[in-house]
This record gives structure tokens, sequence and C-alpha cells, in this order.
């Protein structure tokens, strides 16, 4: 169980996370200042930047927060019924295809912002901690378990990018079916992840 202090952490980033992209939305990303979003939130700019580097990281956070503990956490509980490559690519494809009502206004809004798209494609390195416990405690080696979580936050970064790729015009524009690229990016780390499990 988590403490009063702990909770009122998230709250605060919650706040941040939500007011950044609510202005954003509202007035586009290059007018809304890190200033504009502490105050959205109730808190001082200082506080802001003890959570978030850049309005583009708290933007995007909006629609990748608790991401990747979700993930995890599907892994885990698939995990008594399922080989791990599967319970893996299960877990990503699903929670990175299902963005939710207010997430989609957000994916057209980073998709289409080079700033906004390049901290989406950060993002999936968050998946490496909570990818490399759940791994270890099935394949028993921490260290080939941070291999492979490395791996696969790799491999969905390389699927954003190329779902995600650039127009000569500066635009970005979203192609293909982002589940078929997660899974073919996947792929290649089903192999590795079965014979370490084994």
């Amino acid at each position: 169980m988590t403490g009063l202090r702990e909770r009122k952490k998230e709250a605060t980033r919650v706040a941040l996370r939500e007011a950044a992209l609510r202005l954003a939305l509202e007035h586009g990303p290059a007018n809304v200042r890190v200033d504009d979003i502490a105050e959205a939130a109730g808190v001082s700019p200082r506080t802001y930047n003890n959570y978030f580097s850049s309005r583009e990281e708290a933007i995007v956070a909006a629609v990748t927060a608790d991401r990747e503990s979700r993930i995890a956490a599907a892994v885990t509980e698939r995990l008594s019924e399922t080989r791990l490559a599967e319970a893996i690519v299960d877990a990503i494809t699903a929670q990175y295809t299902d963005p939710g009502e207010q997430s989609r206004d957000a994916l057209l809004l980073i998709t289409t912002n080079p700033g906004l798209r390049t901290a989406f494609l950060d993002a999936p390195a968050a998946l490496e901690d909570p990818l490399q416990e759940v791994i270890a405690t099935r394949v028993g080696d921490p260290q080939t378990a941070r291999v492979l979580a490395a791996s696969i936050a790799a491999a969905v970064r390389v699927a954003l990018e190329q779902w995600t790729q650039p127009a000569g015009n500066g635009l970005v524009v979203v192609s293909g079916s982002l589940p078929d690229l997660l899974r073919r990016m996947l792929e290649p780390l089903v192999p590795a992840l079965d014979a370490a499990e084994a």
C-alpha cells in the first residue's frame, strides 16, 4: 500500500500531464508554456520540473502514462496459462492499440507534431524496468531478463517509428496497422524469449 506522500506525488503527476494535454489540445503545443501547465495544475513551475523535463514529455505522458505497468501486469496475469513470448506480444499489442476515446485526439496531435513525436518515440524505454522484473521471475536470470527487456523496448520504438513516418514536408504521417507493425517487430525476439524460458 502506498503512503500519503506517494499518493500526493502521483496525484500531482496526473494533474500535470492532464493539464498539459488539455492545454495542448486547446491551444496547440507550440502555444503552451511550462508556466501555463503548472498554473493549470495548481503547482509552481519548479514543482513541474520535478516531474517532467519538457512540455512535450508531459503531453505525451497523458497518453502513455502507466502503460508499462499495465503491460507488466497483463504479462504476469497470462504467464500461468501461456508462454512468455505470447504473453508479452499480446500485452504490448493490446496496450498500444487501444488508446481510448480521449487519447485518439491526443495521438493525432502527437503524430502531427515533430517535437511530440520524438517524446512519443522515447516513451517505450520506460518498458524496460517493469518487463525486466517480470521476465526475470520467469527465466531466473536477471542479466538475460535485462537484455530481453531492452530488446523489446527497442522493437516497440522501431514499430512506432515506422508507424509515424515523417513525410518530406515536415509533417508526420501515420501509416500501416500498428498491431501488425508491433507483432512484426517483436517476432524476431520470440525465439530468444522461448530459449530463455526453456
